[in-house]
């Protein structure tokens, strides 16, 4: 779980998957609300809530875990809006670990 860069993050539909493979994770404005898209283990990928902490003190999920990159931009999280269909809307900020 990192921290949220202060500068955008600009990057193209095409880089994505590449760099979440690269990053293991990113924060997405989408839809007015900031979600943290993140793996799990190398193995399956889903979003988080970075408002709301469970009881380890980690994001909690708002979204099911999908095993592909590739998924977890058709996934509806965003007032039923995915990364998808409203990729163009989105802000893309870094995770930076302290």
């Amino acid at each position: 779980m990192g921290v949220k860069a202060e500068e955008k993050l600009e990057i193209a539909r095409e880089e994505l998957p590449g760099y979440l493979m690269a990053n293991h994770s990113v924060y997405v404005e989408l839809a007015g609300k900031l979600y943290y898209l993140t793996d799990v283990n190398d193995q399956y990928w889903r979003f988080q809530d970075p408002d709301i902490l469970n009881e380890k003190g980690h994001f909690t999920d708002c979204s099911e875990l999908v095993p592909l990159v590739s998924e977890i931009v058709s996934l509806q999280v965003a007032d039923g809006k995915s990364l998808a269909n409203a990729f163009d809307e989105a802000v893309f900020y870094a995770s930076v670990k302290e």
